[in-house]
């Protein structure tokens, strides 16, 4: 049953991994969900869904697999445990239930009841007091009285005495085009990690110490390692000011984020497009920018540069010579982000802008087209895109 259920998820393209279903397996088996279909769906959520972008994939799967189970049909191919029911009715019995219960054979008998019941029954069946069904008095039903019976398909008993209620749930809509928050940040940016163990030897490296020390017949024989760090190195280049406003909180999420991740990460601002010069300090930056040429010169070609910004400008501002709106360049801006990508190996540029307002033309169009077509919505799904290419 359960191998069905993980196909189910799997065909809703919820990418769950064979282990990650041995894990939910070994949870039941431990019975950190028993007999309860609400935590059996939050404990099968936990072990197969480790992105909450694919929950609503996942609870249409939950709700399509087991919406068959409130099928007469489909409920006798579940074949359900002997021992789940019996521990279920056992759990929630009350000393009065369990006399009455006696009074038609035991909980054996009930048990084998139903059993045959649901093999004799092909039909939905509406009152009476034998067949299972709803409105009636057969201890097996819905929306009906008999207090040793127990319920399915109902959320909520008339009476109060039913036993087990077997019910179809809703869940609500989550996808991957949600604007991003530092939380999600965090995650999409650990797609680009390279890990690498440099400098002192400060940690304990436990299988070493432990091959070394049987080598030595017992004798402790400590070994360190350097501690390991992501050794990716990326260039954040901020576009502040004027349309970018609005876009100033996720702007500081990412970078908290990004600082947060990255050991080895260095940050310039610039307004609407790059030119000659940079800045890290927006209260001076007049004062004290940096000159292109020198980060061109300074960062070598392995650093992952990332422009974030929604490019939205005059297109001369990008193409020709004075289109800064702030000071007199002598050379385009075009011209500049042609020397960065030619410098750097991988570059992107991040927009909070929604997708769909892109177009094909204007200042957007032109610095898409110079960053190579790889432009990414700050998104999950487009961080993460832009992730992955930055790290091939």
């Amino acid at each position: 049953m359960l191998v069905d259920f993980f196909m189910e998820v799997r065909k809703a393209r919820v990418p769950a991994s064979l282990r990650e279903f041995l894990d939910l397996l070994a949870a039941l088996q431990e019975r950190l969900a028993f007999a309860d279909m609400e935590e059996f769906y939050y404990l099968s959520r936990l072990c197969l869904v480790k992105d909450e972008r694919h929950y609503d994939k996942f609870d249409r799967a939950f709700e399509s697999y087991f919406k068959g189970i409130e099928n007469l049909d489909d409920l006798l191919a579940a074949m359900i445990p002997d021992d789940w029911l019996r521990a279920e009715f056992e759990r929630q019995l009350s000393e009065e239930d369990k006399a009455r219960i006696e009074s038609l054979g035991g909980l054996e008998e009930l048990i084998e009841a139903f059993k045959k019941r649901l093999e004799e029954q092909k039909e939905r069946h509406q009152g009476g007091n034998r067949m299972i069904g709803t409105g009636g008095t057969s201890p097996f039903g819905a929306n009906g009285y008999n207090p040793e019976g127990f319920r399915i398909g109902q959320k909520q008993g008339r009476h109060g005495k039913a036993i087990k209620v077997w019910e179809k749930r809703g869940y609500r809509d989550l996808d991957d085009s949600i604007t991003l928050g530092i939380r999600n940040i965090k995650v999409a940016l650990r797609r680009l990690r390279k890990f690498a163990r440099q400098g002192a030897a400060d940690q304990l490296d436990l299988d070493d110490t432990i091959r070394s020390t049987a080598r030595n017949a017992g004798y402790l024989d400590l070994k360190m390692v350097p501690e390991r760090h992501n050794t990716v190195k990326v260039l954040l280049f901020f576009d502040i000011g004027g349309s970018m406003d609005p876009h100033v909180r996720v702007c500081e999420e990412l970078f908290s984020a990004s600082r947060t991740e990255f050991k080895h990460l260095e940050y310039f601002y610039f307004h609407n497009f790059i030119y000659e010069s940079v800045w890290k300090n927006n209260i001076r930056r007049v004062s004290e920018s940096t000159s292109t040429w020198d980060i061109l010169h300074k960062y070598t070609p392995d650093y992952k540069v990332i422009f974030v910004g929604d490019a939205s400008m005059a297109p001369y501002e990008i193409t020709h010579p004075g289109g800064s709106i702030e000071h007199w360049n002598e050379e385009a801006g075009a011209v500049w982000m042609q020397r960065v990508t030619d410098h750097f190996d991988k570059v992107i540029w991040l927009n909070p802008l929604p997708e769909q307002y892109w177009g094909s033309g204007g200042s957007l169009g032109i610095a898409r087209q110079l960053v190579g077509d790889h432009m990414f919505p700050m998104t999950l799904e487009g961080l993460e895109a832009g992730m992955r290419f930055l790290s091939r």
